[in-house]
C-alpha cells in the first residue's frame, strides 16, 4: 500500500534534516502506535518494519517508549511456571 502525505517543502526539509527518511519515520510511528493500541503485536511490528530480529523489534519499541504488554497476571503465571520447573529438580 502506498500512502502520500502532502508536507510543505520548507517543513519537509527541516523534518528530514532532523529525522532522516520521513517515509520510514512515518511507518515506524504508525507501527508503534498500533502496537501501543494493541492493534498489532510485536511480531507484526517486526514484519511491518522488516526488522531483522525480535531483539531489534524490542529495541525499537523501547526507543519509542512502547513497552511489552506484560501484566501482573502474566508475571504471576510466569512465576508459577518457574516454581513448577524448579520443584522438578
Amino acid at each position: 500500500m502506498d500512502i502520500t502525505l502532502n508536507i510543505p517543502g520548507d517543513i519537509e526539509q527541516r523534518l528530514q534534516a532532523h529525522l532522516g527518511s520521513l517515509s520510514q519515520t512515518a511507518l515506524e510511528a504508525i507501527a508503534v502506535e498500533a502496537y501501543r493500541s494493541k492493534l498489532i503485536n510485536a511480531a507484526e511490528v517486526q514484519r511491518m518494519l522488516q526488522l531483522s530480529s525480535r531483539l531489534a523489534t524490542d529495541a525499537l519499541l523501547k526507543e519509542h517508549g512502547a513497552y511489552l504488554h506484560y501484566t501482573e497476571a502474566d508475571l504471576d503465571q510466569d512465576l508459577e511456571a518457574v516454581d513448577r520447573a524448579l520443584t522438578k529438580f
